[in-house]
């Protein structure tokens, strides 16, 4: 019912999970409220080919990092492959693929002085419609 934000280190995670990368709503970075937008997921493989394209959105609408981690392996209903992006304010990819100890991890830098910068230059933020939730 209401958005999940947490500070580390100076940064600030808005955190979603899974099915929330389809509707922005939920993702609204109403007044720069986050820097980086961690998505959890459970998307199985037949659903892999719209993951990036949205992750991009969200990056770009926002004018934040967009993080997505998905699962991988098999259950009974379904199997998972390995689809997690990081994108940067831009829309662009970013971070390399390391395998650490027979697992693949997805390191990615946040240079948060260069979000902060470009939204100074690119200030689309401020024409962010407001909205609120209706239960």
């Amino acid at each position: 019912q209401e958005k999940c934000i947490v500070e580390y280190k100076g940064v600030r995670f808005a955190l979603n999970i899974c099915y929330d990368l389809r509707f922005p709503v939920w993702s609204r970075n109403i007044s720069n409220e986050y820097d980086v937008l961690i998505n959890v997921a459970n998307f199985p493989a037949s659903r892999v080919k719209v993951i990036e394209p949205l992750c991009k959105a969200r990056a770009i609408e926002n004018l934040s990092y967009m993080l997505f981690v998905n699962r991988t392996g098999t259950d009974p209903q379904c199997s998972y492959v390995e689809s997690s992006f990081a994108v940067d304010f831009k829309g662009e990819s970013i971070g390399e693929v390391q395998n650490c100890s027979g697992v693949s991890v997805k390191n990615a830098d946040i240079d948060i002085v260069a979000l902060r910068s470009f939204r100074e230059k690119f200030p689309a933020w401020m024409d962010a419609d407001k909205f609120g939730i209706m239960l």
